[in-house]
């Protein structure tokens, strides 16, 4: 029973969920970090790229969802690796959003901050594409060339992958 409140009737409480109702824990795939199979260099051209192509990038990083850096290209002195760890957080709240509001697979995530951004794409379901700007970037812009970037940098790691099991 809950307290009443001053006219005396009861207030609502809000009962636990049972763990019957909670998704599956998802078993995450073995990690790219540090992979010497990926293509690095044509990982570099499409980070440099949409690095280029939008004014107030400061730069990317391609991390797993595991928190580890693959690669980046930043031009700041943040540290890449706290940025590939604070991608995989960004991506595991949007994954938990996704999940408990039934709208799917986590796709992107935008944090604006006083002066900057950081923008955060599904790569696949092993890496996130970060994306690192100053608060005059475009952000609208931005979201028309990072899913494109992603998509490139989905279809580099697909062939690795599958590279490395052809060998």
């Amino acid at each position: 029973m809950s307290l009443p409140d001053d006219s005396g009737t009861p207030l609502p409480r809000r009962t636990a969920r049972g763990m019957d109702t909670l998704p599956p824990p998802r078993r995450l795939p073995p990690s790219l970090a540090g992979s010497t199979s990926l293509p690095y260099p044509m990982i570099g051209r499409e980070l440099a790229e949409l690095r280029l192509q939008i004014p107030g990038v400061h730069g990317c990083v391609l991390g797993g969802v595991d928190g580890l850096l693959i690669t980046h290209n930043l031009q700041t002195d943040v540290d890449p690796h706290d940025l590939a760890a604070l991608a995989a957080t960004t991506y595991g709240l949007g994954r938990q959003v996704g999940l408990r509001l039934g709208q799917g697979d986590f796709r992107q995530s935008t944090v604006r901050n006083t002066d900057g951004y950081l923008s955060v794409y599904a790569v696949s379901a092993q890496a996130l594409l970060a994306v690192v700007g100053a608060d005059s970037v475009n952000v609208a812009r931005l979201h028309l060339h990072a899913p494109a970037v992603a998509e490139r940098l989905a279809a580099l790691l697909e062939e690795s992958v599958h590279a490395g099991q052809g060998s």
